[in-house]
């Protein structure tokens, strides 16, 4: 097993790890008093895009775990595959650096780390996946 399959398993892991803190998001951003103030319609359709987001990152750790010797190989699929998801996580982390303010949320020590690690997880699964893609063949044996 290579370094780069070694490291493709750990980044399907680190997405189920990422689902840990996203299930706590509702409660600690307190979705149900402050969607309770839209539209039934915009309320359910805001809880449907937060699912089908966690279907997303369901399936890219579990496309990992099952293909990393294939990502690692530099198959031709496995690769498109790679890009995508560092293009996936890659626009998380601009989303995070640039879109959201969340300095109101971090109101105690442990939701400040929470985010710092989260943002750690989504530069190691932005580089990972993107090393994976674009890595030449005479490296992935490394």
């Amino acid at each position: 097993m290579s370094r780069l399959e070694i490291l493709l398993r750990l980044a399907g892991l680190v997405q189920f790890t990422i689902l840990i803190a996203s299930a706590l998001v509702p409660r600690v951003l307190d979705w149900r008093g402050n969607l309770a103030l839209l539209h039934p319609f915009l309320r359910r359709l805001f809880w449907v895009y937060g699912v089908f987001i966690v279907f997303v990152i369901i399936s890219f750790g579990t496309l990992t775990l099952l293909n990393a010797g294939a990502m690692a190989a530099g198959e031709p699929v496995a690769r498109s595959l790679a890009a995508f998801i560092a293009i996936f996580w890659l626009a998380r982390l601009a989303v995070q650096w640039f879109v959201f303010d969340c300095r109101a949320f971090l109101t105690n020590w442990l939701l400040t780390a929470g985010y710092h690690c989260l943002t750690l997880a989504f530069i190691y699964l932005t580089v990972i996946y993107g090393w994976a893609a674009l890595l030449p063949p005479h490296w992935r044996s490394l």
